[in-house]
């Protein structure tokens, strides 16, 4: 219960800020000719960038990894403008949602696939694999989603979203420097979360499918 309520905090003041800075920028934005498709691009190609900053690290680890660790924030932040651009605008169409959904996916894959990469340089063989599984679930957490709302069903409960995700990856990039081990414990927390969101998901949606059944 109680790691469960920091994770909430955490959640909750990520979220928070996010949307104070999308609040704060949005109306300067929607002034101009940035579209969301350029923040979308921006975003990440960023999360792109930092992957590969990150995967330098054996070069200047306390520079690399902390470059990866803030350029894959400012990436991330850029994706949550992207949605209040268009909104803002009225610009809002199913292939934007669409492509902003992919990029995540793709953005993200990248940065954990770059960090998969530095546990094989670093000879921890359960590290790597817990990596490959992160990546498996954090996937499944979006498409358990986006398959819970193809059926007309609430599909966004859990503990592991993509803030979640977010804090969790830049957390241990920063502490990365101090320990490999510390990006490790982020990692398995990260796996952890993420799966135990994809249970919740299942449940969930048969909960409100059975509950359907007998209306």
């Amino acid at each position: 219960m109680r790691d469960s309520a920091v994770l909430h905090r955490v959640k909750h003041g990520y979220t928070t800020g996010a949307r104070t800075l999308a609040s704060r920028s949005i109306v300067g934005l929607a002034r101009t000719r940035v579209t969301p498709n350029a923040l979308t691009t921006a975003g990440v190609s960023l999360c792109l960038a930092a992957s590969v900053l990150v995967f330098f690290e054996n070069r200047n680890t306390w520079l690399f990894y902390w470059a990866g660790a803030a350029t894959f924030v400012v990436g991330s932040i850029l994706d949550i403008l992207d949605g209040a651009l268009a909104r803002a605008g009225g610009k809002t169409t199913p292939f934007g949602a669409f492509i902003d959904s992919t990029t995540d996916r793709i953005g993200e894959g990248a940065m954990l696939g770059a960090i998969a990469l530095i546990f094989h340089r670093h000879d921890h063989p359960v590290a790597l694999a817990l990596a490959f599984a992160g990546v498996a679930g954090s996937f499944l957490v979006s498409y358990t989603r986006a398959r819970a709302e193809a059926l007309g069903l609430q599909g966004d409960v859990g503990i592991g979203s993509r803030a979640e995700r977010v804090v969790v990856i830049t957390a241990g990039l920063v502490l990365a420097p101090i320990s490999i081990w510390l990006l490790v414990g982020a990692i398995s927390l990260l796996t952890a979360t993420a799966w135990l969101t994809v249970l919740q998901r299942i449940l969930h949606v048969r909960k409100q499918l059975l509950s359907r059944e007998r209306q």
